[in-house]
């Protein structure tokens, strides 16, 4: 038995001792390990406490700058309420010196209003004694030296009168022109249009002048067969790389220079070919026309209008007058009716409709009788438009009675339209021909000595011979010449007509 108990024993104790070494050491660690928790502890919260020391100077820092600032603050508004209370209390003293002054002045003019007074009731008695005293020496009645007074007065009356008309005329004339400035300035400030030159002729470019040959043809057969079929004069000249064609139908001139422009471009020139394409281009610039017509009219924002209506409209895109295109024109009287209307109360869409149309006449005046105002509205009246409109149509140049305030603006944006500067222009021999027409006019007045026309035609200004015309004479001189030239000139705009009367004394010193 003793032989397997021995090593028994031995492990067992030899267990014990092992696991008894290994206690201690793991004792030994767990003290180390301890150790250096606490170490590291304590440097932690060593860190931790220079560190809030160090945040604690910051804010220490921190305080006192703020500090600083307030106090720099404070001093600053603390300067600035004192300034502002001495300014105040400077103003409050001035206040008092003017009260003061103003108490002082009113006691003065007191004073004065009693002195017045007191002379007025003076001078009335010794009115009614001066008055007493000379009817005791005329030995006249009230009546009878008032009547000898308006005898005499009545001599120098009409120079009186003279000048209290053209002071009366001068103010009403100013407020006129003031407000007439203010509504047509805000008219033109809000419209514009382009301008273009009157013409009765359209050039076509051609590429090489070898072009020339071929559109004149054998014998002339070419030219010829566009000339008749078109109803245009073509004009092949010395004008290098160009054919003018010439007709005084804007449509006619039009179409014909479209067909031209491409036979040009076609190369196939003969007679055949000519009055095909011819009937091309009629039909497109019929689409033109309508399409120009709808445009406008949206442009001036008059709708409902009848097609055919629109169609006539149209045809104003290829009509100029003075060399203002028409239909700009047309567009441009709408829109200036409208603000004008806006302006004074009355009807804007009439006032539109008006403007738009009011020289619809003009579109068909070359192939028909009358003129155009009342071709125009003969025309819009039989395609329903309305019968205000109508008669600013056939009114816009006193042709027929206006029965509108409507007729009366589209009338005025008619002439504001063509008078602006640069919307028209006239030949120079149509020019020199109105200006001296409109001296000669004013010369045949009886009285008149002299005239002259200025400012293109815009004025005429006329001297008077003071011997016959006086003050009076000389401002119905003014009417009755601008009623004639209304009545025996066509002119654009308007013309300004000043009458001058000039006396002069002379004396001589021996």
């Amino acid at each position: 038995m003793n032989g397997p108990i021995v090593p028994i024993i031995i492990g067992v104790i030899s267990l014990l001792i092992g696991g008894g070494i290994g206690f201690a050491i793991q004792q030994r660690l767990q003290k180390q390990a301890q150790e250096r928790l606490q170490t590291k502890t304590s440097d932690i919260l060593f860190a931790a406490e220079e560190k809030a020391k160090e945040i604690e100077l910051q804010a220490k820092d921190k305080a006192l700058q703020i500090r600083q600032q307030a106090e720099v603050e404070v001093s600053r508004r603390r300067n600035e309420l004192t300034r502002e209370e001495d300014r105040l209390q400077k103003r409050r003293e001035e206040l008092d010196i003017r009260l003061d002054r103003l108490d002082k002045r009113e006691q003065t003019l007191n004073k004065r209003q009693s002195a017045v007074d007191k002379r007025a009731n003076e001078i009335d008695k010794l009115h009614e004694e001066q008055v007493t005293e000379l009817q005791r020496i005329s030995q006249l009645t009230n009546e009878e030296a008032r009547g000898l007074l308006l005898a005499e007065v009545e001599k120098d009356s009409r120079g009186d009168m003279a000048r209290i008309i053209r002071q009366v005329e001068a103010e009403a004339q100013e407020e006129g022109d003031r407000r007439a400035r203010e509504i047509i300035t805000t008219a033109i400030q809000r419209i514009a249009s382009d301008h273009v030159s009157e013409v009765t002729t359209s050039t076509v470019t051609i590429p090489s002048d070898e072009m020339k040959g071929r559109i004149i043809g054998r014998n002339g057969r070419n030219i010829h067969a566009f000339e008749q079929a078109a109803g245009v004069d073509v004009i092949v000249d010395d004008t290098p790389e160009a054919v003018t064609i010439s007709c005084f139908d804007p449509v006619r001139r039009e179409v014909a220079r479209r067909a031209l422009a491409k036979l040009v471009l076609d190369g196939r020139i003969h007679p055949a070919h000519v009055e095909k394409v011819l009937k091309t281009e009629q039909r497109e610039v019929d689409k033109v026309i309508a399409e120009a017509g709808e445009e406008a009219a949206y442009d001036a924002g008059v709708p409902g209008l009848h097609p055919e209506v629109m169609k006539m409209l149209g045809r104003l895109k290829f009509r100029t007058s003075y060399g203002q295109n028409q239909l700009q024109h047309a567009v441009e009287v709408a829109r200036l009716a409208g603000v004008i209307a806006s302006e004074l109360g009355a009807n804007v869409e009439i006032s539109k409709a008006a403007g738009l149309l009011h020289d619809l006449g003009k579109a068909m005046d070359h192939n028909m009788e009358g003129t155009h105002a009342l071709l125009g509205a003969e025309f819009a009246k039989r395609y329903g438009v309305h019968p205000q409109v109508v008669n600013a149509i056939g009114a816009h140049h006193h042709e027929i009675e206006q029965e509108s305030v409507e007729a009366a603006i589209a009338e005025a944006a008619d002439a504001i339209s063509g008078a602006r500067p640069g919307a028209r222009r006239e030949s120079m021999e149509q020019y020199i021909q109105r200006v001296r027409a409109l001296e000669d006019l004013a010369s045949s007045f009886k009285g008149v000595s002299q005239s002259f026309a200025l400012q293109a035609g815009r004025e005429v200004r006329i001297f008077v011979k003071p011997e016959e015309i006086d003050d009076l004479d000389s401002i119905r001189l003014a009417r009755d010449i601008a009623k004639n030239i209304e009545e025996s000139m066509r002119y654009p705009g308007q013309i300004k007509v000043t009458v001058i009367r000039e006396t002069r004394a002379i004396d001589y010193a021996k």
